[in-house]
């Protein structure tokens, strides 16, 4: 299995359309005359597509022109989550090889969100009658594993911080598995407030929502 670069006498993928419901993604195209089957590629939203390599990707799904008219399109299930990206590739034999037609306008492409996992966390203090300090109970609790990257939390003197950069920021030293993770205490001053926030929340947003209890 080959790239074969575009042409004018080639048959390409136009008009794709998705939508998803229930966590089902339907896509439609229009085929052109003549093509009796695709590769479906289904990967995640990261910056590159599949078409930028020099080889044809793994994971890819043979799709028939008379499945799709069965089935009234292509149907699959989203079991991850955040944005995904389906690429159609139009499939040509030659000599008993397999050729997809590599396009780079965009148009054999859809993306679309498997929605967001949520994160829910809690923070508890408790302060002795005679002690300066308090200390903080955090608990996460996740639907799906979370790595210890995607969070942090930050203290600040006189009040809760209200983004990450507003105060100090200390990283989360393990994952975080499904359920509830109850996390060691820690010691912080009577006046210190914190809140957890995303690393990075452009990024992490997209693939989780974070939720106080």
């Amino acid at each position: 299995m080959r790239y074969i670069e575009l042409s004018p006498d080639l048959p390409v993928i136009t008009d794709m359309t998705s939508r998803v419901e229930d966590r089902l993604c339907t896509l439609r195209w229009r085929w052109p005359d003549g093509l009796q089957a695709v590769y479906v590629h289904k990967g995640p939203e990261v910056g590159t597509y599949p078409e930028d390599g020099s080889h044809p990707p793994g994971g890819l799904k043979l799709y028939t022109r008379e499945e799709y008219k069965a089935n009234g399109g292509y149907h699959d299930r989203l079991e991850d989550i955040g944005p995904v990206v389906y690429t159609v590739f139009a499939r040509l034999t030659e000599n008993g090889e397999t050729l997809l037609v590599r396009q780079r306008d965009g148009f054999n492409r859809a993306s679309v969100s498997a929605g967001k996992a949520l994160i829910y966390y809690a923070i508890n203090t408790k302060r002795g009658l005679f002690r300066k300090e308090q200390t903080v109970h955090m608990t996460i609790t996740a639907e799906v594993p979370v790595g210890r990257d995607v969070l942090c939390y930050v203290k600040k003197h006189g009040g809760y911080p209200a983004a990450k950069e507003d105060g100090i920021l200390f990283p989360f030293v393990q994952d975080f598995a499904p359920g509830r993770n109850a996390l060691p205490p820690i010691e912080i001053g009577k006046d210190d407030r914190i809140r957890i926030f995303f690393t990075d929340g452009p990024k992490y947003g997209r693939y989780y929502e974070l939720v106080p209890e």
